[in-house]
């Protein structure tokens, strides 16, 4: 029998904070009576079912989960989304019953960030991505290039002749230019054109891929600021095993859309959640209604009173991922 999300995305779109809690817990109650996965780790903790009283309180599910199990609800899915890795390392899958939703989520998020996708000439350089199937990040990617509908928006491998071509052109033409790419290829085009970029925004989403010394950040910002002449490097965070993404636009602080919020908690107890400070990153998505809304990441991070976030690193146990490879 087929199960059918209560959730609309108008609800989400125009969530706000007062109304985040009760949203949280409109997909909590839904996933722990309908997600098996997520019902049965639930009760492994002998965690109670009921509503909760507060965002803290919801159990998170660990992401390695996505590695071992088929976390969806819902609708058959009608497709998946599988993390980078090596061909030895367990790869995650993010079940889809609804791309629809996943669509939804980051044009909501991008023109709330950066406007109209059409103002945009829109650049990817993801060689490693677009090297592999599945990829969420070469799906989301790929559709606002569509929508932006320029004649030089595309994907590029690794022709940085070509891809410095169309920046010159871009350049005289003052054409607002948004350019994400994944760490190394940034850095490696950076290295063999260094220019001054002055309509162009740089948005870097991690993943060194141990190809090259890992950076910090902050390294990598100063790195890429001062050979490509642009004040500020933005970042993104995402992850295959979310709908949603958060942006940093100044100094590696992440904000969330109005449908996500980050919590933390200590390493040594994880279910001891908290709204700041700093520890493991536990992300609420209600945009993943059809899979687990409330994820622990391997990431660690430091959470502030405004509920803006920092990554810090990863958890030395966890396993190496394409998206998040940044260090301390």
């Amino acid at each position: 029998m087929l199960v059918q999300s209560p959730l609309q995305w108008e609800a989400l779109q125009h969530l706000n904070p007062a109304h985040f809690l009760e949203q949280a817990k409109k997909n909590y109650s839904w996933q722990a009576q309908h997600n098996e996965v997520y019902k049965e780790w639930i009760q492994t903790w002998n965690i109670s079912s009921s509503s909760p009283n507060s965002i803290a309180q919801i159990p998170f599910l660990p992401i390695s989960f996505f590695k071992t199990h088929e976390v969806w609800v819902g609708n058959k899915p009608e497709t998946y989304f599988e993390s980078s890795g090596t061909t030895q390392d367990t790869k995650s899958k993010h079940w889809v019953t609804d791309l629809d939703w996943y669509e939804k989520s980051f044009n909501t998020c991008f023109e709330s960030f950066y406007g109209s996708p059409k103002d945009w000439c829109i650049i990817g350089l993801l060689p490693s991505y677009l090297e592999r199937s599945h990829s969420s990040l070469v799906y989301m990617v790929e559709k606002l290039i569509q929508q932006s509908g320029h004649a030089q928006s595309g994907f590029y491998l690794y022709d940085f002749d070509a891809l410095n071509t169309v920046l010159q052109t871009l350049e005289q033409q003052g054409q607002k230019v948004w350019l994400i790419g994944v760490s190394f290829a940034l850095t490696d085009f950076a290295a063999a054109f260094p220019q001054q970029l002055k309509h162009t925004t740089i948005i870097e989403t991690g993943g060194m891929k141990g190809r090259k010394q890992e950076l910090t950040r902050q390294e990598l910002h100063t790195i890429l600021t001062q050979q490509l002449g642009v004040s500020t490097i933005h970042s993104e965070y995402g992850m295959t095993e979310l709908l949603s993404q958060a942006y940093a636009v100044k100094e590696g602080v992440f904000k969330c859309p109005p449908w996500m919020k980050v919590l933390v908690s200590d390493e040594e107890d994880p279910l001891d959640v908290k709204f700041k400070g700093r520890g493991i990153l536990h992300i609420i998505d209600l945009a993943n209604i059809n899979s687990c809304s409330f994820i622990a990441t391997e990431d660690i991070g430091e959470v502030f009173e405004d509920g803006t976030f920092t990554v810090l690193g990863r958890l030395d146990s966890s396993a190496r991922r394409g998206c998040s490879l940044l260090v301390v």
